[in-house]
């Protein structure tokens, strides 16, 4: 498993003269040289570590840094001038345009990946059905709810007399944004509505996946790579019939499909060494999310963006 923030310090033992495919290199010769900080979305950051690391190996002198702290807390640090690159799991929203904005910060974004927001609970845990609708997710996770047992759970009778324990990412998540958006909805004033909060909270998946673990008979929801990831002590829940899988997400038949995204602030893909690294991501970006467990993004959105880019 990943820890909280994954720390990805490169460098190689053997100097090598090629750089990444297709792009350029320093203007001595030498090869690519310098720092590219990356921070935000746990959910992405593994396919950027990936990218990372198979990268250095063609490129030993750039060291690239990956943080998880989140969709929201990236985009802190990113508009507040710290990152290169922010991961993220949403759009960025319009709040956080405008705090680039005023730090003067353009950037673009590039898809990289596709997800399914994946419903889990114990491997051996008998629910009574291994499937969830939306409206239950919502009587479950609404800012009133006191469900506490899955029993209650309407219509009655459909899951078992089991203590329900909740788990779920933080409001620095991503995740939490587009699950609040697509499960609770809006309120009157057209503001997303939030969760309960009597659950174990956090920005980084792995915490969410071992209270989920723990528990008699919990409920989590993260990304599906790291339901893959432990796919031998979770299950994963049907959501209105029909399960998340890689087929699923990519056709956008699964509810809570989405897009991924790399946020590039423009005046660091300037830097030789960081268009070099985010050509290398977007070039292989099918390859890394498929040796990742991630769901490819569609080709033509990848062909799109390594034009914008200006790949050779």
């Amino acid at each position: 498993m990943r820890s909280r923030r994954v720390a990805v310090i490169l460098a190689a033992f053997v100097a090598l003269a090629a750089v990444a495919a297709g792009c350029g290199g320093d203007d001595n010769g030498d090869g690519l040289s310098g720092s590219i900080e990356i921070d935000g979305s746990s959910t992405v950051a593994p396919l950027t570590s990936a990218a990372a690391e198979a990268f250095a190996e063609e490129n030993p002198d750039v060291n690239i840094t990956v943080g998880t702290s989140g969709t929201g807390g990236g985009f802190e640090r990113f508009c507040g001038g710290e990152t290169d690159i922010s991961d993220a799991s949403r759009e960025i929203d319009e709040e956080e345009t405008e705090a680039c904005s005023t730090a003067g910060i353009e950037f673009t974004p590039y898809r990289v990946a596709s997800d399914g927001v994946t419903i889990v609970t114990g491997k051996d845990v008998d629910l009574g059905s291994d499937n969830i609708t939306s409206e239950q997710l919502q009587a479950i996770w609404s800012p009133d709810s006191t469900i506490d047992n899955w029993s209650q759970v309407p219509p009655e009778g459909t899951f078992n007399d089991l203590p329900l324990t909740l788990a779920g990412p933080d409001s620095q998540s991503g995740t939490y944004d587009f699950f609040n958006e697509e499960i609770l909805g809006e309120d009157d004033a057209g503001e997303t509505i939030q969760p309960r909060q009597d659950y174990t909270a956090s920005a980084d998946d792995n915490v969410i996946v071992r209270a989920v673990q723990s528990a008699e008979a919990g409920l989590g929801f993260f990304g599906f790579t790291y339901y893959q990831e432990n796919e031998d002590s979770l299950k994963a829940l049907s959501l209105d019939g029909v399960a998340p899988t890689v087929e699923s997400i990519t056709a956008g038949d699964y509810k809570l499909s989405r897009p991924l995204f790399i946020y590039v602030k423009n005046e660091s893909f300037e830097q030789d060494y960081v268009k070099a690294f985010v050509c290398y991501y977007l070039e292989n970006a099918t390859s890394l999310a498929e040796s990742q467990a991630f769901v490819p993004a569609p080709q033509e959105s990848l062909d799109e963006s390594i034009e914008a880019a200006g790949c050779e």
